[in-house]
């Protein structure tokens, strides 16, 4: 027998399905590079939320640090890709080199 928490689950993971899919064509066909660098951001989130689903319908608590790790780079690459998107260069070096 399945409860309503069970059907919610699974609806909710497959419309989180149809828009990863939206969000997939979104970083190939993307008009611009910004568009691809949202698309990619709001893909970690949406993974984030899939997996969170995922583990409310597995019942356990076990992939809170995947959903943790994802997060984290999902922020790391976003901040990286955005610095590069405003100064073209990854790592900009400050130092004088003639001391």
């Amino acid at each position: 027998m399945t409860t309503v928490l069970d059907i919610v689950v699974i609806l909710s993971l497959i419309i989180l399905s149809i828009s990863l899919a939206g969000l997939i064509f979104r970083m190939i066909k993307g008009p611009s590079l910004h568009d691809k660098l949202v698309a990619l951001d709001t893909f970690g989130v949406m993974l984030m939320g899939m997996i969170a689903l995922i583990s409310v319908m597995v019942g356990t608590a076990q992939y809170v640090a995947v959903i943790l790790l994802i997060g984290a780079l999902a922020f790391i690459s976003t901040v990286a890709f955005a610095k590069y998107l405003e100064r073209n260069v990854l790592i900009h070096d400050d130092r004088d080199l003639d001391d």
